[in-house]
């Protein structure tokens, strides 16, 4: 059970969201493939499971997570050696390296290694090694560009070996989302991470802009829903039921809620995401 709550399973959607628009994508295409979607899901949970273990040793070891008010953190807490967690982390980027190298064999497009690398390296550095970029302000960056762009549309290549245009414009939906859910629990964490000298776009922005950035990410979802509707599918627009459960983490984003009052957003705003994902996926598969 500790290991599960050190996985931080409320971020989970965020792996899961994009094969499921990218399989879509491919779906709408004509060229969807079970068991390369299923090994893309397979990469995209263990990474995320990895990053999470990996954050909680880094930012553990540093003392970064001192005084936290989200998640249980198992090297903070002291519940589990560093030692431990460490290996917890390469050890689900690894089984994630493993059917990630079985993907490309099936595909033939040994190129993809080096996207592989690139996403195992930035797994690790978000919060690891001497200068994390996590602590930079460019946390948003990387997770809108590896649990959106990169996942999003290389779920659908891997399927349909295409770089399609509606595979660019959906992870952008996708990636928005998964961006929101960073940006609601650094929101959450500013105060603290001041303290901690972690400067994160939340920090950095402050709590006021941090804000209406995190309603800008969800309203740039629902624009891409639109899009998609018009220029490919009108199936497209089942999405649009997502949007209905984040309209109380978006109320209660802009009232000014704050500390644990943002834990219900976090969880929310991975349901949204989730829910998100599986209805435009099944959007674009039914509209093909």
């Amino acid at each position: 059970m500790l290991w599960w709550q050190g996985a931080r399973p409320r971020t989970l959607p965020a792996a899961i969201a994009p094969v499921v628009v990218g399989s879509g994508v491919a779906a709408f295409s004509g060229a969807f493939v079970p068991v390369r979607a299923v090994l893309a899901l397979a990469v995209a949970l263990t990474f995320q499971l990895g990053v999470n273990y990996a954050n909680d040793y880094s930012d553990g070891i540093r003392g970064t997570d001192a005084h936290r008010v989200g998640p249980l953190r198992l090297t903070a807490a002291g519940l589990v050696s560093p030692r431990s967690v460490k290996f917890a982390a390469f050890g689900c980027l690894g089984i994630g390296a493993c059917c990630g190298l079985i993907l490309v064999a099936l595909t033939g497009q040994w190129w993809l290694l080096a996207v592989g690398v690139a996403s195992l390296l930035a797994a690790w550095f978000y919060t690891g090694g001497r200068t994390p970029y996590g602590y930079r302000g460019l946390g948003e960056v990387m997770v809108f560009l590896f649990f959106g762009v990169v996942a999003t549309v290389g779920t659908a290549y891997v399927q349909t070996l295409q770089l399609s245009t509606l595979a660019w414009v959906a992870s952008i939906g996708v990636g928005s989302l998964a961006c929101a859910l960073l940006v609601v629990n650094n929101l959450r964490d500013i105060p603290t991470d001041t303290v901690a000298g972690k400067r994160t776009l939340a920090v950095r922005l402050g709590s006021t802009n941090t804000r209406v950035l995190y309603v800008a990410l969800v309203c740039t979802a629902l624009v891409v829903t639109i899009v998609i509707s018009v220029a490919w599918t009108e199936w497209a627009l089942i999405s649009c039921l997502a949007f209905i459960p984040a309209v109380p983490p978006v109320g209660a984003v802009m009232s000014g809620s704050s500390g644990r009052d943002l834990v219900p957003v976090l969880v929310a705003t991975g349901q949204t995401q989730l829910l998100y994902g599986l209805c435009l996926g099944i959007g674009l598969a039914v509209g093909q």
